[in-house]
This record gives C-alpha cells, sequence and structure tokens, in this order.
C-alpha cells in the first residue's frame, strides 16, 4: 500500500472535523483548487508541452504528413489538366469543320474577325488546338494514371502520420497517468483533507480521458489542416492571384467568429467540468452512505440535492454545447461564400481567356479543400477549449505542494534498537489559528502498551498519525531510539510499524490474498496461522468458497465485524516492532471482543503498541494511560492510579460504565420477568466513590466473560450474525 494511501485511509472523525478549520485558514474548497483559472496559452502551451519527449517522432510524423499534403494537394492540378484535356479536345472538334487546316492562332484570328472574342479568348488560352484532333486519350489516360498514383500515395503517407501520432498520444496520457498517480502518493495527507474524493476521481478519470480525446481527435487533425492550408494557399496562388485573394477573404471573417465565439467556449467547458467534479463527488458521497440516507430518511433530501446540481451541470452542458455548435455552421456559411465568389469571378475570367477552365475546376476544389480544415479547425476549437480547461484542472493536480522528500542519506533506527519512542515538545495543528497539541512530552518504554483514551476531537488519532509521519510537526520532535522520525524515510518509519484502523479497509480481492497482505512473503501456513489466532478462521469456514472468497466492493458481502477482523489478522501477520490499534475492535460484538482481547495480547507481546479506545474496558490491562482533552495530555499512569485520583479518566469510565450497569439490570430482568428499578446515579450504592466505579466495571466484566465463556464452542456464530 503506497504511503498516501495508508493516510487517506488514516481519516477520523477529530481529522474530517479539522477539515472546516483548513479550509477557513485559507484551503481551497472541494472543487475550487488553485484559485483563479489559468489562461488559455500558457495552459494549451502546456498541455502540447507534454508531447516533448517524443518530440523527433512527432517531427517525423509531420514530415510524412507534409509529404501527403503535398500530394494530396497537387491532386486537384492533375485532375484541372484532366479537363482540359477533355475540354480541349471536345472544342477541336466543334471547330474542326469550319476551321480546318487552320493553326491555333489563325483560328483566333478568324474567330476575332467574326467577332466571337470570347471563344477566341478561350482558343488562345489552351496550350494545343488543332481543329478537328478530337479528344486526345493517350494524354488522358496518362493524366489519370498520375492522379490516381498522387492520391493513393498521399492518403497511404497521412494514414502513416495519423497512426504514429495516435501511438504517440497514448503513450503521453500513459506517462501523464504514472505522473499523476506517482504526484497523488507524494501530496501530504492534508490535501486530502480538504479535497472531496468525488472531486479527486473526476480529475484523475474524466479530465484525464477528455485530454486523451483532444489529443487523439484534435491534434492529428490539427497538422494536417494546417499542413493543408498551407499547401493549399500556395497552389491557389500558382493559379490566379486574383482568385486566391477572393479565397483569403474568408480568413478575416473566420479570425472573428473564433474571437467572439472561442473565449465563451472555453468559459463554458471551464464551468461544465467543474460541476461534473461535483456532480461526481455528490454521487460518490451519496452511494458510500447510501445505508445512512436510508436510516434517516433523507432520500428526498438527496434527490433534491442532486436534481439541484444536475441542473446546474445541464445548463452549464447545454451553453457549452450550443456555442461549440454553432462554431461549425458560421464556419460553413463563410466557406459558401468564398466557394460562391470564386465560381462567379472565374467564370469571368474563362470567358475572357484569361484562365483555362480545367484551372478553374481546379481551383474550385481548392476553395473546398481551403475552407475544409478551416472549417475542421473551427470544430476542434471548442474540442481543444475542452480539453484544455480539463487540463489546467490536471495541472492543478500536478502543481500541488509535495510533501517533503525524504532526504537520500536519511539515517535509519537502529536494527537492534529496543524500541524506545519519546515525544519530546511537540506542538502541531491543522490551521495556525486554531491550536490542537501544545507542548507535549512523554515516553514509551519497548514493549509497552500505551492507551490513549479521551472525547473525539481530542487529538487520539493525530498523535499516532504524527508518529506516522502523515502530518509534519509544527514543534518539537518525535523519536525511536533516539532518531528523530523525521529524519528517517518514511518508507523505513512505516515499514516498522503495523496499524489497525477504525474503518477496516479491504481492496477487491480473496480473503486470503487480504490477509496476505501485510507480508506479502508470508508462507500459505502463515497466513492460515495468523487467521486462527484472530479468530478469522471460525467465520470463513462457514463462507461457500472459504479463504477464496471473493470480496464484493467494499467487502458488502462479509460483516462489518468480519471485516475488521480481517484486517487485524492482517497486521498480526505483518509482526511489526510497532502496533497502532485505533479503535480496532469497534464493530464486532462484546463477545468477539473479548476473544480479540487475548489475540491482541498475544500479538502486543514483545511490542511497543498504541490503542486507541473508547470501550475503557479494552485498555485496562495497558502499561500506561494517556487520558487527551483539546489536545493535551491531561493524565497518565495506568488504571488504578488514574482511577484513584478520580480525575478525567475516573469520570469517563464512572460515566460509561454506570450506563453499563443499568444495561445489565436490564438484561438479567428480561431473563427473571422482573421490572428493575432504575437509580439514579448519586443514589446507587457506592457510585460516588473509585471503589464504587471498580465495582461497577468488575460486573460489566464478568457480564461479558460470562457472554464469551461458550465462545469457543461458537465458531463464526457472533460474526455471521452480524453479517448482512
Amino acid at each position: 500500500m503506497s504511503d498516501n494511501t495508508q493516510s487517506t485511509i488514516a481519516l477520523s472523525d477529530e481529522e474530517r472535523e479539522a477539515q472546516e478549520a483548513m479550509i477557513a485558514a485559507g484551503a481551497a474548497e472541494p472543487g475550487a483548487l488553485g484559485g483563479k483559472p489559468q489562461n488559455f496559452w500558457p495552459s494549451f502551451k502546456r498541455f502540447i508541452g507534454l508531447l516533448k519527449p517524443h518530440a523527433w517522432v512527432f517531427g517525423f510524423a509531420t514530415l510524412l504528413g507534409a509529404i501527403g499534403v503535398v500530394l494530396s494537394v497537387a491532386g486537384p492540378k492533375i485532375l484541372g489538366e484532366a479537363t482540359n484535356v477533355v475540354f480541349e479536345g471536345v472544342m477541336s472538334l466543334m471547330a474542326g469543320e469550319q476551321f480546318a487546316g487552320m493553326s491555333q492562332d489563325e483560328v483566333v484570328a478568324a474567330l476575332e474577325a467574326a467577332g466571337e472574342n470570347d471563344f477566341a479568348n478561350m482558343v488562345a488560352a489552351m496550350e494545343t488546338f488543332t481543329p478537328g484532333a478530337g479528344i486526345d486519350f493517350e494524354q488522358l489516360r496518362t493524366v489519370v494514371i498520375w492522379a490516381i498514383l498522387v492520391y493513393v500515395v498521399g492518403a497511404l503517407l497521412q494514414w502513416a502520420q495519423g497512426y504514429i501520432i495516435n501511438v504517440v498520444m497514448v503513450r503521453t496520457m500513459w506517462r501523464l497517468r504514472e505522473d499523476i498517480e506517482h504526484k497523488i502518493n507524494r501530496l501530504p495527507l492534508s490535501y486530502f483533507d480538504k479535497v472531496q474524493r468525488g472531486e479527486l476521481i473526476s480529475r484523475v478519470t474524466n479530465d484525464v480521458d477528455n485530454m486523451t480525446q483532444t489529443l487523439q481527435q484534435s491534434l492529428s487533425g490539427a497538422i494536417t489542416s494546417l499542413l493543408m492550408v498551407g499547401g493549399v494557399v500556395g497552389m491557389m496562388f500558382s493559379i490566379s492571384w486574383q482568385l486566391a485573394l477572393v479565397a483569403l477573404v474568408s480568413l478575416p471573417l473566420i479570425g472573428i467568429i473564433m474571437g467572439v465565439i472561442g473565449p465563451k467556449s472555453q468559459k463554458a467547458f471551464q464551468s461544465q467540468w467543474k460541476k461534473v467534479g461535483r456532480l461526481n463527488s455528490r454521487v460518490e458521497e451519496s452511494f458510500s452512505g447510501h445505508a445512512l440516507v436510508k436510516v434517516f430518511g433523507r432520500e428526498k433530501a438527496v434527490a433534491d440535492a442532486f436534481r439541484e446540481e444536475n441542473e446546474e451541470l445541464y445548463q452549464a452542458s447545454f451553453k457549452a454545447q450550443f456555442l461549440s455548435g454553432v462554431m461549425m455552421p458560421s464556419m460553413q456559411f463563410v466557406g459558401y461564400l468564398t466557394y460562391a465568389g470564386i465560381a462567379v469571378l472565374g467564370g469571368v475570367m474563362v470567358a475572357s481567356g484569361q484562365i483555362r477552365i480545367g484551372d478553374v475546376q481546379a481551383f474550385v476544389q481548392y476553395s473546398q479543400q481551403f475552407t475544409q480544415p478551416l472549417t475542421e479547425l473551427g470544430g476542434m476549437l471548442p474540442v481543444v477549449q475542452s480539453g484544455t480547461a480539463s487540463a489546467e484542472r490536471v495541472f492543478d493536480l500536478l502543481d500541488q505542494d509535495e510533501q517533503d522528500p525524504d532526504a537520500e542519506d536519511a539515517p535509519t533506527a537502529p536494527a537492534d534498537g529496543k524500541g524506545v519512542i519519546e515525544f519530546q515538545n511537540v506542538s502541531f495543528s491543522y490551521a495556525p489559528e486554531q491550536p490542537l497539541i501544545q507542548d507535549l512530552s512523554f515516553r514509551v518504554e519497548p514493549g509497552q502498551t500505551v492507551a490513549i483514551v479521551g472525547p473525539t476531537g481530542a487529538g487520539k488519532t493525530t498523535l499516532v498519525n504524527l508518529l506516522m509521519r502523515f502530518y509534519e510537526l509544527d514543534g518539537g520532535a518525535i523519536t525511536i531510539d533516539g532518531q528523530s522520525v523525521g529524519e528517517m524515510t518514511r518508507a523505513d518509519l512505516r515499514s516498522r510499524t503495523g496499524m489497525v484502523l477504525q474503518d477496516p479497509w479491504l481492496f477487491a480481492g480473496t480473503i486470503f490474498d487480504n490477509i496476505r497482505y501485510g507480508n506479502e512473503s508470508a508462507t500459505d501456513d502463515e497466513v492460515r496461522e495468523a487467521a486462527e489466532a484472530t479468530y478469522v478462521d471460525r467465520f470463513v469456514h462457514s463462507l461457500p468458497d472459504g479463504y477464496e472468497t471473493q470480496l464484493e466492493e467494499d467487502a458488502a458481502n462479509v460483516s462489518a465485524g468480519e471485516r475488521q477482523l480481517i484486517t487485524i489478522a492482517r497486521a498480526f501477520l505483518r509482526r511489526p516492532q510497532v502496533l497502532i490499534l485505533d479503535e480496532a475492535t469497534s464493530s464486532v460484538d462484546t463477545r468477539t471482543e473479548l476473544l480479540l482481547q487475548h489475540a491482541m495480547a498475544a500479538l502486543r507481546t514483545g511490542r511497543t503498541s498504541f490503542v486507541i479506545a473508547h470501550r475503557l474496558s479494552t485498555i485496562r490491562d495497558a502499561d500506561l494511560i494517556l487520558v487527551m482533552e483539546q489536545g493535551a495530555i491531561v493524565e497518565q499512569g495506568d488504571h488504578d492510579e488514574l482511577i484513584s485520583r478520580r480525575g478525567a479518566y475516573w469520570r469517563l469510565y464512572q460515566s460509561q460504565f454506570e450506563h453499563a450497569a443499568v444495561d445489565i439490570d436490564a438484561e438479567e430482568a428480561l431473563e427473571t420477568g422482573e421490572i428493575p428499578i432504575v437509580r439514579e446515579p448519586e443514589a446507587a450504592e457506592g457510585a460516588g466513590t473509585a471503589e464504587g466505579a471498580v465495582a461497577v466495571a468488575g460486573s460489566a466484566d464478568a457480564a461479558v466473560a460470562a457472554d464469551a465463556a461458550g465462545a469457543g464452542d461458537a465458531s463464526a456464530e457472533s460474526p455471521a450474525d452480524d453479517r448482512g
């Protein structure tokens, strides 16, 4: 598991509450990272810059495309020559009887003398004219063969160009995804505190896919279109500069269309993709918390919120697609105007003998080839703007500040170290103006079990996250065997640590693979030993495929308690030097919890352990109990010592087990049929003293022990009952 994947999973209630403080301190809100978006051209240049590692391949592809375009552009000129051969042959047949035996100059003079000036100009413009000769089919065949060869070779070269460019695009996007994956692994946990998961997923999937489509569909076509425009303009000027100027009149009109519609379209696509990210976040949250939505009857509220954001996305998408849809018809309209101008002026020039009819035909084709790539470029513009808007969001992710890199010569904790952990004047806060932990100091001896208790938001999980270097300290130091964890590499530090979290995390795969995730080099027997030690083996045999059972999405085919048992087995298999249990038994029933306490006791033997728990019964045997309130340790000592002080720990313990005692009385009443007398806490015998609290606790533990007495024969009874 990557470091940042672990850190994302390690989020607790108090860290989620800290998000508001971080946003108030100036952090970006979900879906609005990076402040103002970059301008189009800087983002577009950076977008195209992704192709730089393949520059020489791209240059070769461009060369192939240029040759292909040259051949394609030569095609209309060759076909125009074929038209001239046919037209001049037909004209010679028409003039055969009247001007038989006359030369071309004599025919022109005779026509002028007869007042047929237009006909005379047309004959004068012909390269050769022999009255009565007819169509020269030998010359026509040669011209047609050349035209076919030119078009075939040009098409093959352009296909090769497109193939090479597509390969370059795919490799470029593959590298971009790799960069994003590595970037996410280098981001600090604070980044994930302020970004909604759906928003991040949208950037990594939707935006990257949109960038891929932009490169594949637009850039390859854009290169061909630009080369085509250049070649066509050259050929048009070689035929007639007057007609070429008529064709170029369309350029200012196209520029105006792009200048007016383009910026509006870009903003519309930026808004569209931003709202896509927000809607993804909404859907992800709704699906992840689907059961909770059902429990609290919030289906209508969730549906209304989704409908509102979906409507916003609809409006943004409609505007973006409308503006992009207007672009192509506008460009086509300009093309039609150009075509009409060329047709009229070309006809006049043919009639006056300034140009041959085949050249006009070629020019009409060139005018279409000229406007078609311009129209395509206009159609690509919205796609490029959409892709650039996505690129801005991806680049914003790539530009986020990373966690401080590990030093190349970073020291490691002594391999034979005893595992002494010391917090020295540690200070930390999620937001500077809202301090959480201040001047915290304590020492943990090797093999000790340290329990951390306190109300939600006191800083319990934050404490172990600082030990794991999920966050960097604001002040002070944390050392392992005298070596500061801030100087060690994160991989070295975390390789010594095993962690079981409050929210169990399992990936798609078999139960066996999920347990082995803690130690990939473990043998099958070692995996089964870990499963047996943590009572996973008990419920696995009740499943159809046993250890080979495939876990569904979110491991929904096993219960919450069973998921937690699997994660504990995974930590057991890792056998770390330092063990962190963050509410590790919160999802299991009381009977299984007692069994797990024995398993955890075996797992903690010889290891330094940190246990975060709300159930105080799980930490009575801890060597050191730290009581935290508002980021500070207000009490520390063992269970008996803290109870005798009657301070913060005593109050927590008393309040928890007074309720437990009432529950036990109620359970006994159900068995005997008697109605219990519920007394006020202050009236309960011994409740006002530490001894009373201990007595009540003893009653609760006795009930737990009695309940667990038959667990040895229960197999997977407890988790199985909990499943579903």
